[in-house]
This record gives C-alpha cells, structure tokens and sequence, in this order.
C-alpha cells in the first residue's frame, strides 16, 4: 500500500462521460489499497472561455478578479468528481487550493508556492477517503485567490505529492508518455520509458508541452517520482526520475521545437558598461522573461544586440524598446514573430563530443539557416526561420538515430 498522488488535465475531465471515466480509475486504484489524491484541471476549454467573458467585460481585467473567476474551473471538476465517486460508492471530499493551504506570493496570474499545509489531507485520508483537490490555485498570505498559470495544475499535483512524500505522482493526460518529438511532426517519434529530471526540465523550458517546467522543478527538488501516461489508455508512461545508471545512454534523448518567440534586434547600441543593463532592466520590471541573449560588435565600436521573448509579450517589449533605443542612442530596433527554437536534449551529451557540430552540419544539408544559438550542459537550441521548423526537427530526428524502426 502506498500514497499515489493522480492527476488529471481538462482533455480527461472533458465532461461528465469522462469524468466517470477519471472515477473508475481512482477507484481502482483505491481499492488496490492506496490513499489517493486526486488533483483536476478545469475541464477542457472553460478557461479559456472564462478569460473571453472577463475581456467582454474589460480587456485587461483586474488580475486579483481574473485568479477568483478562473478558479471556478478547477473548483467545478473537483466538487462533480468528488459527487462521481460518492455516487460509485466511494467516499471523497473535494477541497479548493486555499482550503489545503497552498500558500503563494501575491503574482496574481503566475503565483509561485510557498509553503503547503497538508493536515486537512492527511485527515481525510485517514479516514479512508478519497481527496480531490482543485489544482491550479491556492491563496496569499491575505486570502486572496491566486492561480499558478498555464499547467499549473501538474505543478499543484508534484507540489502537494512532494509536501505528502507521496509514493508517486501520476500525471494523466492525451498522450501516453513523453515522446523522442512531437508524433505529429514526426511520425517515427518514439515513447521515452524513463528520463532524467534535467532532461524533462530542459524539454519543458525550451517548448515540450507534456508537463509544466515549475512542476519539473519540485520534482527534482524533492525527489518526486513522476509517471506521465494517458487517462485513455492502460499503456505504461513515461517514468520521470533521478538519472542513474540504469538509463539509456543516448547522445540525443528528444528533439524539440517552440514557436512561440518572438526576437527583437537593436541596431547600432553604444558598446559602453551599464547599456546592456538599460536595455533589458525596463523589460524585468514589465515581467517579461528574455531568452537567448545575441551580441554582435561592430569596428565602429558599436554593437548590435537581439534577444527572444514570449511571442505574446512581442508588442509590450518591442515599443519598451524603441523608447530604450531613444534613450541610449542606438540607430533602430525591429523584431520579427516569423521564427522558431528548435533544440536537442540529451544527458549522453556530457561525455559525446562534437553534437553541436553534427546539428550544425544537419541544418545546413536542409538549407536552414540558423540566426541564434544558446547551449547548456545537456542541451543545445538554435533559432530559425519559423517555416523550416518542421523539417528541422525532422531532419534532426533521423540524425540522431531517434526514428522507430
């Protein structure tokens, strides 16, 4: 017997049919002998259609307002899978992020966890119930409501699974486990069976959408075994654990792309100390976040700087920018949305020399062009014209030795 922490996302609580579905396999977990906490999602689409009314109302709603309306979802398929499986002859209590003491900062929309108070839980699972648990949200330290963002759900689960020391946290979702790439771009992509924290870590900043990277990153810190797998399917996951020795030793684990950055160039700055700092300080205070960091000096004694941001933060940065440009005297600014990250990701790369290289050469077999490049010690990522990202990727692929026979 054990402590299984489930969660689900909103393709698998996409209504009451699949709902009952959820309920079943938490039952059948339960009466394997485990406690089980179930964590939910809003059911498939209600956020979005939630944020659509608030910006009928104003568009740029209140972010205090928006975190109480949007964690009605979450609160929704919680209270009608806890009726679900009362109904089946199961008892379970359904508990919102404040009522479990998720305690966050005060970031409305993007809220990070502070502290979790378990006691509630451990409660009710002692009394052999069934907890289900809005994920997404928790409270501040005066009450409000706030939520985590996008996939905050994965991170409510591993957070509350790791403040348990749960056995496991099983992520449910639509696909059956963490893929080499994309199977819709790459038809030869195959199902990874285990891979290391810093992979999954690394995958998740850099454009892989099966798990949250703020929900990787307390599972690497508490050392919480996570299962990805599908809520349609019996098929055995994705194991995402501590690497040992057991791992397959591949140079390049998966191949990932992300299309959603944008870059902007300033042309002609003044190659002086403190300019870098005017330029990206008023961009932190905006709380955009900057990617890949580009310099280029000229004779002149000038230099050209570009960087990426999220291609939704584009127009805000782009006429920070332009003010910046005025201030400190650089000749023009421009960005372009046309473009695409794509990236290797691999722990074998440590002790296999030249993988950078074989990219490179992959790439120019293509006719791709590569306009920026960032590495770390497990992985490598070049930026593109955004047309070209699906050969990329599919090119890569092959040159690695990733495509199922």
């Amino acid at each position: 017997m054990g402590l299984i922490v489930q969660k689900y996302g909103g393709t698998s609580v996409a209504n009451l049919e699949r709902i009952r579905n959820v309920a079943h396999r938490v039952i059948r977990t339960h009466n394997q002998g485990h406690d089980v906490v179930a964590i939910v999602s809003a059911m498939s689409g209600v956020t979005d259609s939630l944020i659509a009314l608030a910006r009928e109302i104003n568009e740029s709603p209140d972010k205090r307002e928006l975190d109480a309306l949007l964690a009605t979802g979450e609160q929704t398929t919680a209270t009608l899978l806890a009726m679900m499986l009362t109904s089946m002859g199961s008892p379970a209590q359904s508990l919102m992020g404040f009522q479990v003491q998720v305690r966050t900062d005060q970031c409305f929309g993007n809220a990070r966890i502070q502290d979790i108070r378990v006691d509630r839980v451990r409660s009710l699972l002692s009394d052999h119930s069934i907890v289900v648990v809005a994920g997404f949200q928790g409270c501040d330290a005066e009450g409000n409501i706030t939520t985590l963002g996008r996939g905050g759900s994965d991170t409510s689960a591993v957070a509350i699974a790791a403040a348990l020391t749960a056995d496991a946290c099983d992520i449910y979702t639509d696909v059956t486990g963490v893929f080499t790439a994309d199977p819709n771009v790459v038809s030869k992509a195959r199902k990874i069976d285990r891979i290391s924290y810093e992979e999954m870590l690394e995958m998740s900043s850099i454009g892989a959408k099966v798990l949250q990277i703020r929900s990787v990153e307390f599972a690497m810190k508490y050392n919480v075994p996570v299962h990805v797998r599908s809520s349609f399917s019996e098929e055995e996951g994705t194991m995402v654990v501590n690497e040992d020795n057991g791992m397959e030793r591949v140079v390049v684990s998966a191949v990932t792309m992300n299309k959603s950055d944008a870059r902007i160039t300033l042309r002609k700055v003044p190659d002086s100390p403190g300019i870098a700092a005017k330029i990206f300080t008023p961009i932190a205070a905006a709380g955009i976040s900057v990617d890949m960091i580009i310099q280029n000096t000229r004779a002149s004694g000038k230099t050209d700087l570009t960087f990426t941001v999220p291609k939704a933060d584009y127009k805000v940065a782009l006429a920070i920018e332009k003010q910046v440009a005025k201030e400190i005297e650089a000749e023009d600014v421009f960005g372009d949305e046309n473009i695409a990250k794509i990236s290797v990701t691999g722990v074998g790369m440590r002790s296999h020399p030249g993988v950078a290289a074989r990219m490179f050469a992959c790439l120019a077999r293509e006719g791709i062009n590569i306009m920026m490049i960032s590495t770390s010690e497990i992985r490598i990522s070049c930026l593109i014209e955004q047309k070209y990202a699906e050969l990329g990727v599919q090119a890569l692929h092959t040159e690695f030795g990733l495509d199922a026979a």
